[in-house]
């Protein structure tokens, strides 16, 4: 007999937190205490991916990256990589939606921040799990990276839109725009390493609590 279980339906994103949006912070570990004492086993959390169009994850330009988006400030000041005074710079948020012509470009630099500061050798001990992180997820996340840089790059316009031996992917079109884009890239790649650390370590707290996270990447 199979044993009978429940649990929420939850995004991410609707958490509660200080910087404009849900994310994978201790909000988001507060959520799973809250399962746990309800005896609830488990949380929906449905797409996790970049979003698209509308900023819906159900349009999403990618299949196996994490939104940046979701990246939790609080832990990057754990780890080193912002400062307090890097979120005290916050614009004011509404409590009850998402602003995303807010909360985008004041992520995005947080980020930026943060890879600029790794860059300049802090954290030292995310180097080799991030190396790890890209070398084991080659087969999509340069391409991924390099798509997203692009993207900005021609405005946000569609690939088709683009130069035609872009979006032919002609070899000498794509290395020399790797060359050009080196640094942004570089960074698309780290934000994706710090999704997934973060991903993991709450998917990992989670099931120590025997709360099972149901929309995994």
């Amino acid at each position: 007999m199979s044993t009978r279980t429940s649990g929420l339906l939850l995004h991410v994103t609707s958490l509660p937190g200080p910087h404009g949006i849900g994310d994978l912070g201790p909000a988001a570990y507060r959520f799973v205490d809250f399962l746990a004492r309800a005896k609830q086993r488990l949380w929906q959390v449905l797409p996790l991916v970049p979003v698209g169009d509308g900023h819906s994850p159900y349009a999403s330009p990618a299949t196996f990256a994490g939104n940046p988006l979701l990246v939790s400030a609080e832990a990057l000041v754990e780890d080193g990589l912002l400062t307090a005074g890097d979120l005290a710079d916050a614009p004011a948020f509404p409590a009850d939606r998402v602003d995303f012509a807010r909360v985008v470009p004041f992520r995005e630099r947080l980020l930026r921040r943060a890879f600029e500061r790794f860059e300049a050798g802090a954290a030292p001990g995310l180097r080799a799990p991030f190396e790890a992180f890209c070398e084991q997820h080659l087969g999509w996340l340069d391409d991924y990276a390099l798509f997203t840089a692009l993207k900005a790059h021609h405005g946000g316009r569609a690939w088709t839109d683009w130069p035609r031996p872009l979006a032919r992917r002609e070899r000498a079109a794509l290395d020399g725009a790797c060359r050009r884009h080196a640094d942004t890239v570089e960074g698309l790649r780290f934000a994706q390493f710090l999704f997934e650390r973060q991903w993991a370590a709450l998917r990992g707290y989670a099931h120590a609590h025997d709360v099972r996270l149901l929309g995994d990447l």
